[in-house]
């Protein structure tokens, strides 16, 4: 297997590192582009491992940093940005994930990929960037989401909305870092400046490639009832429940072991056959 490590300038001027994994054995192959959540990054937990399983499975595997998710060139595993976190928001991922596909099909020589099939993952946060991106982007053929969000909106039920606005930021806690994380009012802003844009149900409903949902039926942190909803939008999607896994499929941040947890190698598994079939019914 192949590893290469990118650089690109995103459209902010800040920088998305990206690994990209393949077997350089001369063979064009589906392109996989991963999509991290919310405080994630490309590099948290077991997604190494998950990426080596893909492109062992002869699939070329592209997974990336949001610009603004908080970490930077120097430190990319450690939020030393806050700042840039506060201001992230959907759009700015959206706009990020554009411009990684772009890359990829540019360069898709260099790493044997098959730019007429190119997939997306997209894991908590990064799932609903995914479904956004898969319908507003006829470039990508397949979808596989990984304990998605269903709704830009959820994201601000339980906020004092005045006392955000007033106050112009809230914080939230990362309880592994321990650290309190800003989220500046501009996000509230910029998904009422694009509500069209970020409906996530509304493209649900309209994604006609494809479509792998996953949950667990433990998930601490998006409930499972999500992945219902976003299958209730779209009968052509399958959905597909692990019984008794958490919302990182048993992963963690350090992940020290040399093999995928039970949970997650199912998902990868399921995931990998789906492309596969779809492939082969193709």
């Amino acid at each position: 297997m192949k590893l290469i490590n990118e650089k690109i300038q995103q459209k902010n001027g800040k920088f998305s590192l990206i690994d990209i994994r393949f077997e350089d054995n001369g063979n064009t192959k589906p392109i996989i582009i991963f999509c991290h959540g919310f405080k994630g990054f490309k590099n948290w937990g077991h997604f190494d491992l998950i990426a080596d399983a893909f492109s062992n499975a002869g699939f070329v595997f592209a997974k990336f940093n949001f610009s603004m998710n908080g970490t930077t060139e120097e430190n990319p595993i450690d939020f030393a940005d806050l700042d840039a976190f506060g201001n992230n928001n959907f759009e700015t991922e959206l706009d990020d994930l554009e411009n990684v596909i772009d890359f990829m099909e540019i360069n898709s020589e260099k790493y044997s990929g098959n730019t007429t099939e190119i997939y997306l993952i997209g894991h908590s946060r990064g799932g609903g960037i995914a479904i956004l991106k898969t319908f507003e982007d006829k470039r990508i053929k397949k979808l596989c989401t990984f304990a998605s969000v269903k709704d830009v909106a959820d994201f601000f039920i339980n906020q004092n909305l005045e006392k955000w606005e007033s106050d112009g930021l809230i914080y939230t806690l990362n309880g592994r870092t321990q650290q309190n994380m800003p989220l500046y009012y501009q996000i509230y802003e910029n998904n009422v400046a694009n509500k069209s844009r970020l409906d996530i149900l509304k493209a649900a409903a309209n994604i006609d490639v494809p479509w792998l949902i996953t949950h667990g039926s433990n998930d601490e942190s998006v409930p499972v009832s999500f992945a219902e909803t976003l299958h209730s939008q779209n009968k052509k999607s399958e959905l597909f429940l692990i019984k008794d896994a958490n919302h990182s499929f048993g992963g963690k941040h350090p992940f020290t072991e040399n093999e995928l947890p039970l949970h997650t190698k199912i998902l990868v598994d399921k995931c990998i056959d789906f492309f596969n079939l779809q492939n082969a019914n193709a």
